[in-house]
């Protein structure tokens, strides 16, 4: 929220204090002097007035994770293996997953305590490309190509979806990039031609592709650059 407006939730300060102390150069945000009651002020962000801290912060947390098939895209399940238990990470309760994927699916996988960044990753206005390793019972055909990139009308949710980009690699191989995450779309979309996906795997989200050197169910932090990338 706004530093004006988080300072002005404290008791201590009411609005004409919260002006003063901003032009008397008296409230510090993650290690400067501020003095724009417009400034951005996060869950991360350490907030201080003189030698005082209102805000402690914390520390955000960025995590690749190869996800293998047969996890569960949640926090908490009772009956099988979660991402979230594939961590071994203090306060994993503050964890969340940033774009899921189907029980079956494997590949790339973000988690973060970070709910500004990961709602950036999955809104549908951001129109990130998620390309994906597609393998399939039937052959895939050419005439498959043109229908992906039209779109498929589903029903259910009476849409038609974003075009996407498929890749024919040989006769039951693809590489498909789609904008959307609609529910169990890449199976629903080989289902219009009655062909089945066998295997699907995430490979990247936008710039950011999933380190080969992960196996499946390992992960690592993310550096501050790949962080950037979305």
């Amino acid at each position: 929220m706004r530093l004006d407006r988080f300072l002005s939730n404290l008791p201590r300060f009411s609005r004409k204090d919260v002006r003063f102390a901003l032009i008397a150069g008296r409230v510090n945000v993650d290690g400067q002097t501020i003095t724009n009651p417009h400034h951005d002020v996060r869950e991360f962000s350490c907030v201080m007035f003189d030698d005082e801290v209102l805000q402690a912060g914390k520390a955000s947390r960025y995590f690749m994770l190869h996800k293998p098939p047969g996890c569960v895209s949640a926090t908490v399940d009772p009956q099988h293996t979660t991402v979230l238990d594939l961590l071994d990470e203090p306060d994993k309760h503050e964890l969340h997953i940033a774009g899921r994927l189907d029980f079956n699916t494997s590949g790339l996988m973000l988690i973060t305590n970070d709910g500004q960044w990961s709602r950036r990753l999955t809104q549908p206005a951001s129109k990130l490309p998620k390309v994906y390793y597609v393998e399939t019972e039937q052959e895939i055909g050419a005439h498959y190509v043109k229908k992906f990139a039209d779109g498929f009308y589903f029903a259910f949710e009476n849409l038609t979806t974003q075009p996407a980009e498929l890749i024919v690699l040989d006769n039951h191989r693809a590489r498909l990039s789609i904008v959307e995450g609609r529910y169990h779309q890449v199976k629903r979309m080989f289902g219009h031609f009655d062909n089945k996906v066998l295997s699907l795997h995430r490979e990247s989200i936008g710039s950011l592709a999933l380190d080969p050197a992960l196996e499946p169910g390992q992960y690592r932090p993310l550096n501050a650059a790949e962080i950037l990338l979305i």
